[in-house]
């Protein structure tokens, strides 16, 4: 059984933020630098690991899927749905909720390193290797150039069907990872209701 995500706009999200049971999708390191009041940290590769969890949510009430964009909160729903378990999706994800002046909960630092977006560090990365390419190009032998081709199609092919396999590799990294303790937390808090 399979159930279609639907979508709520920022206005629509705020007013029934109380009732919702809010999971934010991206990385350990973009929900530390500021989420929807009450969301719990449930990374996008880690949603199949939460189902039963997920689920047990949903049956108590509505459940809001959210990301930066609304790319991974989409994908997320998609995945839950084939599972049937009903979800919305906030239009435009985290970024459209502060753009309109809504507040985000940013929880207490627990060390110094700085937060990066996963789109802030996909462009570091695809900045670099592209900068390394054509300095090994120049200084070591043309072939090095190779790299620099492979990230433009890459972004491209991204761009084209709105899916990032470096931001996939990226997540693996450890400060995009849950801590198990964090994981586990989450798991239990949505299983409490």
């Amino acid at each position: 059984m399979t159930t279609t995500p639907l979508t709520l706009g920022t206005t629509q999200a705020r007013a029934r933020l109380a009732e919702l049971t809010v999971i934010d999708v991206r990385t350990p390191g973009e929900y530390a630098s500021g989420h929807l009041p009450g969301a719990l940290n449930i990374p996008l590769d880690q949603v199949r690991r939460a189902l039963p969890e997920i689920r047990h949510a949903a049956g108590r009430g509505d459940v809001l899927v959210v990301c930066a964009s609304g790319a991974r909160s989409q994908t997320a729903s998609r995945l839950l749905a084939e599972e049937g378990i009903p979800t919305a999706t906030l239009t435009g994800g985290t970024s459209a909720w502060a753009g309109e002046g809504h507040d985000l909960h940013r929880p207490a630092v627990r060390d110094t390193r700085a937060r990066w977006s996963m789109e802030r560090q996909v462009r570091f990365a695809a900045g670099t290797v592209v900068l390394l390419g054509l300095l090994l190009g120049l200084l070591v032998h043309p072939a090095f150039q190779i790299l620099s081709a492979g990230i433009a199609g890459g972004l491209v092919f991204s761009a084209l069907t709105d899916t990032c396999g470096m931001a996939a590799l990226l997540g693996r990294l450890p400060h995009n990872r849950p801590r198990p303790a964090d994981l586990a937390a989450t798991l239990a808090a949505l299983r409490r209701g």
